[in-house]
């Protein structure tokens, strides 16, 4: 988008999001749910919304942490608050993945920049229960069933890599783990059987000796008056399957508690290329058994026929690359490692292209080498240091060209807000992970020259017409005019047929789109951008309005 479009657009979203009334959104969409048109809204739990302030402390964690590496409150309460709002239905989401909720360890690590506590929830304690800083088992419970009342579903951050670091309140996990050498990612054995960086142990995914529970944890569990049925579950577990008791079929049995409990409809996966492909093939099985379990057991809260879902955060895995991760000295499908999709680490470089460089290539590799497979797609993320947009200079048109992309979409938390990237007193990934701008929000402030309600009000209109339309990130995409700018997505699946076409840099007033073979004369369509209804006539549509975005679909 041009910069004389953009702040055309920008101007008259303000007027509209001034004056339009909220649209309601049905909470039971009729349109059928396609992994690979997801709109996935990703937050770091605790950096969201605090919804029960009783929560914040735990376990002694009173030291003041490193700037923005401590506990500040969020939690899945403060999820379910916003989605009972109706924040993630106005924006379309139709997936909610938050960073892991497991129990942390009880201390902090030192990383260089002082105390630093896990309040993102990959140093995990106790795979079995929830942090309290998170909130409880109940509370997830209800944050689920909610979502799938929404027609959202939820993924579950999973991490089998590594324990959390070794303190002096949380020992380290003998026999199960190693901490040496540190991994120096120069081929397939130094990116697995090592640790990822220093106090940060590594789990023997590779082993199939038995190991015990640490003595840790079981004295743990006996304190929690929980250690019999634990060790019950777990018997009951190998018996079944006839896994030998190694470290990572124990961790598989209480992940895939989750799926059977919750009815949990997916896992992202952590860390996936630092572990053997063939432990997130052992975890699908389980994990598809365990979701089947769950659906037989509640009938009546089954949204559909689709299976369980697997992206994996195989890292700097670009979509280029197609369906082989290249470790230097090998090659890996990850995808035939039960995974339906990876997590694409190339659209942040490729979205300083031009909209048809970026959706026609994204279209063939979809449709070509990666058929039948999925990439989720991000401009921003927690720990990705070079995202699209680091300054929030050009948040309309990240918007653009994250939702309208071919493949599923990963909103980070604040992406449609212009959440800050750079807080001064803050080093590394920390800078990503402020808290919500809630009161930006609120105040409708303008950080560089964009009032943050304009910017919520363009991603809300583009990721409804996702949700609504699974041939945008499904489909394939063909472009039909340069100038301006349009094209359309076509889908089709079984009986299911979807099109969508549109245009984008068009000119502010009325405007001619052709839709020739695409909509029949005479089909009735909406523009999800402005709201206003369009009939073909002559093979094109006429529509008038201020902004210079046309969205359009049945």
């Amino acid at each position: 988008m041009n910069r004389i479009s953009i702040f055309s657009t920008l101007l008259l979203v303000t007027l509209s999001a001034c004056t339009a009334p909220r649209q309601a959104v049905s909470t039971q969409p009729q349109t059928p749910f396609f992994w690979e048109n997801a709109n996935v809204y990703f937050m770091m739990t605790d950096r969201f919304n605090n919804g029960n302030p009783k929560n914040d402390v735990n376990f002694g964690r009173t030291l003041a942490p490193a700037t923005l590496r401590g506990f500040m409150g969020g939690d899945i309460k403060g999820i379910t608050q916003k989605l009972d709002e109706g924040y993630f239905d106005q924006l379309g989401v139709t997936a909610i993945w938050f960073t892991p909720v497991l129990e942390q360890i009880h201390d902090f690590a030192d990383e260089g920049s002082g105390v630093n506590y896990g309040f993102h929830g990959y140093w995990i304690k106790d795979w079995t229960r929830l942090d309290p800083n998170f909130g409880t088992e109940k509370e997830l419970a209800e944050l689920i069933q909610k979502a799938h009342q929404h027609g959202i579903r939820f993924v579950m951050d999973v991490v089998i890599n590594h324990t959390g670091p070794a303190t002096a309140q949380d020992p380290a996990w003998p026999e199960w783990v190693r901490t040496e050498p540190q991994c120096t990612f120069k081929d397939y054995e130094t990116n697995i059987q090592c640790a990822l960086v220093k106090n940060l142990p590594d789990i023997k995914t590779e082993s199939n000796a038995p190991v015990e529970i640490p003595a840790f944890l079981a004295e743990k569990w006996k304190k929690e008056h929980r250690y019999k049925k634990e060790t019950a579950e777990l018997d009951a577990f190998f018996q079944r399957t006839g896994y030998p008791r190694a470290p990572r079929f124990y961790i598989i049995k209480w992940l895939t508690d989750f799926v059977r409990q919750y009815g949990i409809d997916g896992y992202r996966c952590d860390t996936a290329k630092h572990i053997e492909e063939t432990v997130w093939a052992e975890l699908r099985k389980e994990a598809d058994l365990a979701f089947a379990d769950w659906k037989k057991a509640n009938p009546a809260k089954v949204l559909d026929n689709n299976g369980f879902y697997m992206v994996g955060e195989v890292y700097q895995y670009k979509i280029s690359a197609g369906r082989q991760y290249d470790f230097g000295d090998k090659k890996v499908d990850f995808y035939n490692n039960g995974f339906d999709g990876l997590i694409n680490f190339e659209l942040k470089d490729d979205a300083q292209n031009s909209y048809e460089n970026v959706f026609s290539k994204y279209s063939t590799l979809l449709n070509g080498t990666l058929q039948g497979k999925g990439v989720l797609n991000y401009v921003t993320s927690h720990d990705d240091s070079a995202p699209f947009d680091r300054k929030r200079s050009k948040p309309l048109e990240a918007g653009t060209k994250l939702l309208l992309c071919p493949g599923a979409a990963q909103i980070y938390y604040g992406d449609e807000t212009s959440r800050s990237l750079t807080i001064p007193g803050t080093q590394g990934d920390a800078n990503l992970r402020s808290f919500m701008n809630w009161d930006e929000l609120a105040a409708n402030a303008e950080p560089n020259g964009y009032k943050t309600q304009d910017i919520l009000a363009h991603w809300q209109k583009l990721g409804r017409f996702r949700r609504a339309h699974p041939a945008v990130g499904a489909g394939v995409h063909t472009m039909l005019s340069n100038k301006p700018y349009t094209f359309k997505r076509i889908f089709q699946s079984g009986a299911f047929h979807d099109a969508v076409v549109a245009g984008i840099d068009l000119p502010v007033g009325e405007k001619t789109i052709g839709v020739q073979d695409v909509f029949p004369e005479g089909t009735k369509l909406l523009d999800y951008y402005s709201g206003r209804q369009v009939e073909v006539q002559g093979g094109k549509v006429k529509v008038n309005s201020a902004f210079g975005i046309v969205l359009l679909g049945k």
